[in-house]
Parts: structure tokens; sequence; C-alpha cells
């Protein structure tokens, strides 16, 4: 293997594995920024060692037994060290071929445990959503800082003013990297799950920039709600949030022209829909579905998700039932975007008139002031009733507050048409 080859290796088992170390090694520092620089110089190790040595056979017990060793080091440095020890119960021997010996013992160590204190620690609401999300992306996801600035087109050095200022209030804060006690859990795993939707749509629908989609997002998404799903089974709401992110991509391929414009809901090519990710979606959603508890936002979002996935052509779609499910969940997370989303399914299921009457009703709501698809539905609606005057004014208006370039374009298209 060359040295490119052995370099690529190391960046794919860094992405899979880097947030199983970091965890690992938290639970013996108690400080997650601490232990992402332990778990950084143990890649520094596998990059100078694995280019002669060659990858080991369990390259993630490899990197974990490295950086704990690195911890321990640290530990017996500090006055504090017999202490640390005892609650440690043992060190962990990796000369030679010892850290190829003992992978069972290094995987063995409650590393599921310690991966959901990450999950909780990183989106501690103490952290502002912003900073929650970009140290998400870096200790969970194993991106290097200037990916998660390409991912949403800001300098390099905003986020990395962002993941240094989150590691250093969730230190001032004291924030234990422990599980959050039953009475914070259904809290906790709202600010989870809302730190990784918000990654989703960022993927999903391009808030600015060039680009419809950015798939790589939706895809770094997903993968954090399938390891969630996998260490809180029982959470219903987060099989909801998996199933409504696998329905929601497995319509990526069709939500796309050929030169990248934009193609809408009703237009697109379903054969080109995805139908692993859907069964897999389906499936998410039984599960939810199948657990003790009252329907939350995502299980009800993932609900309507599989009506459009379930729905061969357009006209099979269960508009009604959509406008249901839509006033379920305007009642269990009451949200003006939830209301403008129920105006939609309302004028498809009865009428644009209908669904004018919704729409108009939240023209003065302070938070829709300056959101682009209050006017483009408005505008959707009143070009259905032959309103076109007012239908290109309304497209018109949405082009001018969308950040998103291709957003712009088929808003002005649409305004043209009238």
């Amino acid at each position: 293997m060359t040295v490119t080859d052995t370099h690529g290796a190391i960046d794919a088992v860094w992405r899979i594995e880097s947030a199983r170390i970091i965890a690992g090694v938290a639970r013996l520092v108690r400080d997650v920024g601490l232990a992402e620089e332990l778990a950084q110089d143990a890649l520094v190790a596998a990059l100078e060692q694995w280019p002669e040595s060659g990858v080991p056979k369990n390259p993630g017990a490899w990197l974990m037994a490295i950086a704990k060793r690195r911890a321990i080091d640290l530990i017996r440095r500090k006055e504090t060290y017999q202490r640390k020890l005892a609650e440690m119960g043992h060190e962990l021997e990796i000369d030679g071929e010892s850290v190829e010996d003992d992978v069972d013992s290094i995987l063995a160590d409650t590393i599921e445990d310690d991966l959901l204190r990450l999950v909780f620690t990183a989106c501690h609401p103490v952290l502002s959503t912003e900073a929650r999300t970009a140290l998400t992306l870096r200790l969970l996801g194993g991106l290097k800082t200037d990916e998660i600035a390409r991912a949403f087109l800001v300098p390099e050095a905003t986020i990395s003013q962002r993941i240094v200022r989150a590691k250093k209030n969730l230190a001032k804060a004291g924030v234990p990297f422990e599980l959050p006690p039953t009475a914070e859990l259904s809290e906790r795993v709202a600010s989870v799950l809302e730190v990784i939707y918000l990654i989703y749509n960022e993927g999903y629908s391009a808030t600015a920039g060039d680009d419809w989609m950015r798939p790589a997002l939706c895809d770094e998404a997903i993968r954090l709600g399938r390891i969630l799903a996998g260490l809180m089974p029982a959470e219903p709401e987060v099989h909801g949030l998996t199933a409504l992110m696998e329905l929601q991509a497995s319509r990526a391929a069709a939500r796309t022209g050929p030169d990248g414009e934009p193609v809408l809901l009703m237009e697109q090519d379903r054969s080109r829909w995805d139908r692993l990710l859907i069964r897999r979606g389906l499936a998410a959603l039984d599960v939810a579905w199948g657990l003790e508890g009252t329907p939350g936002p995502y299980l009800l979002q993932a609900a309507i998700a599989a009506c459009h996935a379930r729905a061969v052509t357009p006209e099979d779609t269960d508009w009604a039932r959509i406008a249901g499910l839509y006033g379920v969940l305007a009642q269990v997370s009451p949200s003006p975007v939830i209301e403008l989303n129920r105006a939609v399914a309302v004028s498809m299921a009865f009428s644009p008139g209908h669904g004018l009457e919704i729409v108009d009703a939240l023209l003065d709501e302070p938070s829709l002031k300056n959101y682009h698809l209050l006017p483009s539905v408005r505008g959707d609606f009143l070009y259905k009733l032959g309103r076109l005057d007012e239908a290109r004014a309304e497209f018109e208006r949405a082009a001018t507050l969308t950040r998103n370039e291709r957003e712009r374009t088929l808003l002005r298209t649409r305004a043209a048409a009238c």
C-alpha cells in the first residue's frame, strides 16, 4: 500500500472512529476539548507509523489505545493521579503487539455509553445553536474545520472560533461528561434532535449560495440519526427523525434538473426516488409508531413524508391525510411555518382558496416577515386562482428574500410565467 493509500485509509478510519475515540477518552479526562486533542495526537501517531508498519488489523482499537495511553500519561503528571487511576480501574497495556491482542477489552469499555455522553455534551443547551451544530459535526461527524466552513458557506476562522468558544463554554459551565438525569432527558433529547435536523435541512435546502442542495450534510445528519437510534432504541422521536430524513432524502436525485435547477415535488420524476431509502424510512417509522408515548413533531412529519413516499404518482397523494396530520402537528408543536405548510396541504386537498385563507391569516406574523416561502406559497395560490398580477408580485418579493441563487432563479421564472 502506497503512502497516499495509507493516508486515505487513515482519513476513512478517522471519519468512522473519531467520535468513539473522543468519547472514550472524554470519560477519562472529563473534558471534550482535551479529549479531542488527545485523539488528534493518536491520529498524528497513525500518520507517522502506519505508512511504515501498515494499517493495523483493527485500526479503530489502535487509535483508541494510543489516545487512552496519552490520557493516562497526562493524568500521571497531575496531582490527582491516584484518585483518577482508581476511577479508571485499570491501566491499558499497549506496548508492541499488545494493542492488537487487547482489542476486545478496549472495545468493551462501555463505548456506546461514552458515545451517548458525547452526543449530549456536544448538544448541551448551554451552547448556542450555531456552536452546537459546529461542535457536533466536529466531534461526532469527524469533519475538519474547513469542511464545516465550506458546508455552511462561512469563513473557516468563524467555524474555528465557534468550536473553540464552545469547548471553553462547556468547561466554564462545568458541564459534566455524563448522561442527563431522567428529569432532563426529554428536553436534552430535543436539543440533540434539533441540531441533527438543522444539519440535515441545511443540506436538503441550502439557505444561501449557488447550490440547491448540499448532499454531504444530508448524509452526515442521517448517519448521526442512525447512530442515535442505535444508542436510544426506546425513543420514538429519534426513530421519527431518522425516518423523516431518510424519506425526504429519497427524493434527492429527482429534486434537481440537468443544470442543477430545482424541481418542485409535484413535478419530480418519482422513478428516480431511492426505493432503498424509502424502505428504510418506512421501517424506522414503523418502529417509532410501535413505541409508547404521544407522537412528537418528528414522528408526525415523518408520517407526512411517508404519504408522499407511498404515492406512485402526484395524483395518488393522500392530501386529506396530510392536511389532518399537519393539523395534529400544529397542536403538538405550534409554529407559523407549520401553519404555512398546513395551508399547502389544505389547498391541495380542498382548494387554493381554502389555502389562501390560512396564508392571509399569517401575513402579520412577525417571524414570517422576511421568510421567502410565505410570499412564494401565497403567489402559488393566487396563480392557481387566476389572479396573475398579484401572483407575480408575490413571486418577485419572494425572490428578493431568498439567499439561494437557484431558488431565486426559480421564483423569477415563476413571476415571468404570470
